[in-house]
């Protein structure tokens, strides 16, 4: 069985998925093939995507396309494009409503194989702290996401730290008007480059 279907079939959190608030069932949803030549690392899935079964179908994904300067057809093709989540499925809200964090045995169990499936991408977008902190190490952790997006040019050309699209940080890009003016620009000369 192919990896990709192997995550699919994945029900080590059953039993946490059903004492959150969402009482849910797994539903895992991977997005990758060999030799893209994009690869997103996001958080996890939300509630939208855990429904659709399609990552990014929200208006996160369509914050990310804008930046990425890329239609819905060359974003879900995996041929050019890898999406590999911290965690493959929406982790459920907390009693409050919050997102709760990806459950770190989805990337002890599936990550590497995944890395290693689909290869070395010519470019990485690491989107939110969580897979910052994974492929960045200790530092970016401690730095944070504001700081890690804001030294983007030590990662460049490979490696784009990014802040999470989602609407909850309409705030931080008021307050960062660098992003848009600076780093999208370059993002998405890199993205035409290597798509």
């Amino acid at each position: 069985m192919p990896l990709p279907n192997d995550i699919r079939a994945c029900r080590l959190c059953a039993a946490r998925f059903a004492a959150t608030a969402t009482r849910h069932a797994p539903r895992p949803v991977p997005w990758f093939a060999a030799g893209a030549r994009l690869l997103i690392v996001g958080q996890a899935p939300g509630m939208r995507v855990h429904e659709t079964g399609l990552p990014f179908n929200d208006r996160s994904g369509d914050r990310l396309r804008d930046w990425l300067s890329i239609d819905r057809d060359t974003f879900y093709d995996t041929a050019r494009v890898a999406i590999l989540p911290m965690a493959f499925c929406f982790p459920g809200y907390d009693a409050k409503g919050g997102d709760l964090p990806p459950p770190a045995i989805c990337a002890e169990t599936w990550r590497e194989a995944a890395l290693a499936h689909i290869g070395p991408a010519p470019l990485t977008l690491l989107v939110g702290g969580y897979a910052q902190g994974w492929h960045l190490g200790p530092e970016a952790k401690r730095a944070g996401v504001t700081r890690m997006v804001a030294g983007w040019r030590d990662h460049a050309p490979g490696v784009f730290p990014l802040p999470h699209p989602s609407w909850r940080n309409t705030g931080w890009l008021k307050k960062n008007p660098w992003f848009e003016a600076e780093l999208l620009p370059a993002l998405r000369a890199r993205v035409k480059e290597v798509l």
